[in-house]
């Protein structure tokens, strides 16, 4: 993506698209770094081709916990292991029994999850992983695709603080914690804050893109960072959804909550830009519209996300109430099935087609939302009286009108490219152009056009809501 800023406005122009696939090896679940690293130099050939000498700089954001190990040399040891290789599976457990869960949590604030770096390092180091022992340096992913164009080694904050291995006050490793684990912090590099120049392309990364005088800067790598700093919040009192194939609900504070409360109810503390943090709630998201989406693709019923939403839209409300937090979901293959099998083990009948197997999932996405928007009004003591809806999730207009009806809160949409929005602001403000959030909103109010849903029916959500809460107590 390229952003265009006039002085007042910021456009998105759109510079290459490719799919990012992982790759199945009798190893295990990986991603295609060389590939994706290709298509990035791809991208960014296009918009030096278009723009030119224009051009000032370029960033990368990316998904969170997952890393690629180097070697002193600086070569890539194996592929990066995607985060939903069941590698991690059990690792959590085994990590509690060495150091209590409420110790890390009051050591990072961030939220305990299987496919946290923390438990992919424990499992390395558990199994004398020949490529963890061979590691001199650990980059995030964004941090691994700015060091082949800079040669510069570093950890950038709002990525680094996924892994549940930083101090979120003093944005430090955990050092005597890792210790504890067996995992050496000496692999992780220097961490440097959101909006930091990281320098000029190398050489050969310059003559291959077609570059001159362009700066690579640090933006929020990880990519709910750069989303929430391109969305419109006037205050803490109002919350976002960053929606796509992961929902990451929360709200801007000034600094981490760590209370016993905070950990109970499972809220991470990732770091924000300008001293911010992202106090939040993983909820599974639209991972499993997509994944049953392409299981009727090749089962030859090729939907597309309209039709299924269209669909939706006509079926029956309430007829089965989907958890989306239930592990069940978390792997790939086989979701309708698996959709059919949590009906069951809740004691619902399963949808019967397409178009409520849908409606039940979005319906219990808007359901998982009221209940952690009670949690963070419980836990920070906010009234929240706006939720702004960000990401491609934020085109799927009938989940938007089910989360107001659900919480009973009205509901912002867009901007849809929050993500790629956020980036690029973060790299003006890297070169003097911008100098707080306030003045980032502000470009993106001038910029990107909101779709406001007011709440509608409440009641029956309150009654879908109350449903809910006892099929969780009931789940076998």
């Amino acid at each position: 993506m390229a952003g265009v800023f006039d002085g007042r406005r910021l456009a998105l122009r759109e510079m290459h698209r490719f799919p990012n696939e992982p790759v199945r090896l009798t190893d295990g679940l990986h991603w295609d770094a060389l590939r994706l690293f290709h298509e990035l130099k791809n991208g960014a050939r296009a918009a030096l081709r278009e723009f030119g000498r224009s051009v000032v700089s370029l960033g990368v954001d990316t998904w969170g916990v997952d890393f690629g190990l180097l070697d002193r040399r600086g070569a890539l040891l194996g592929n990066p292991t995607h985060y939903r290789d069941a590698r991690t599976d059990g690792q959590m457990e085994r990590v509690f029994r060495i150091v209590p869960r409420s110790e890390i949590y009051r050591r990072t604030g961030i939220q305990s999850l299987k496919f946290n770096t923390l438990y992919q390092l424990f499992a390395l180091a558990r199994a004398r992983d020949a490529t963890l022992a061979a590691a001199d340096t650990l980059l995030f992913m964004p941090d691994l695709f700015h060091y082949w164009l800079t040669g510069r080694r570093a950890n950038e904050w709002t990525i680094a603080s996924t892994s549940q291995c930083a101090d979120p006050l003093h944005k430090v490793w955990r050092r005597a914690m890792l210790a504890k684990l067996g995992i050496d912090a000496g692999i992780f590099a220097d961490i440097v804050e959101p909006g930091t120049s990281l320098g000029p392309l190398l050489p050969d990364a310059a003559a291959e893109i077609g570059a001159r005088q362009v700066n690579v800067v640090a933006p929020a790598g990880h990519d709910t960072g750069s989303a929430v700093f391109a969305t419109p919040l006037a205050d803490s009192s109002e919350a976002y959804i960053s929606s796509g194939t992961w929902s990451l609900m929360g709200v801007e504070l000034p600094k981490p909550v760590l209370t016993p409360e905070a950990m109970e109810f499972n809220f991470t503390n990732e770091g924000g830009a300008f001293g911010t943090t992202r106090f939040l709630k993983n909820i599974m998201g639209l991972w499993i519209v997509q994944e049953c989406r392409r299981a009727w693709k090749a089962a030859g019923q090729d939907f597309d996300y309209p039709t299924l939403t269209a669909m939706a839209a006509k079926a029956p409300p309430f007829s089965a109430l989907v958890d989306v937090s239930d592990s069940l979901f978390f792997p790939p293959g086989g979701m309708p099935e698996r959709v059919a099998r949590h009906c069951r083990e809740t004691r619902q009948r399963p949808p019967a087609d397409p178009g409520a197997v849908v409606r039940s999932i979005l319906e219990g996405l808007a359901l998982s939302y009221r209940m952690t928007l009670r949690q963070i009004e419980r836990v920070t003591g906010a009234r929240i009286r706006r939720i702004h809806i960000i990401g491609g999730g934020s085109q799927n207009e009938l989940l938007d009108q089910f989360t107001a009806d659900a919480t009973g809160v009205p509901v912002s949409a867009g901007p849809v490219e929050a993500t790629a929005a956020g980036n690029v602001l973060l790299q003006m403000a890297a070169d003097g152009r911008i100098a707080s959030p306030a003045e980032g909103r502000a470009i993106i109010r001038r910029s990107f056009a909101a779709k406001t849903f007011e709440p509608r029916d409440t009641s029956a959500w309150d009654d879908a809501a109350a449903r809910f809460e006892e099929l969780q107590r009931k789940k076998i």
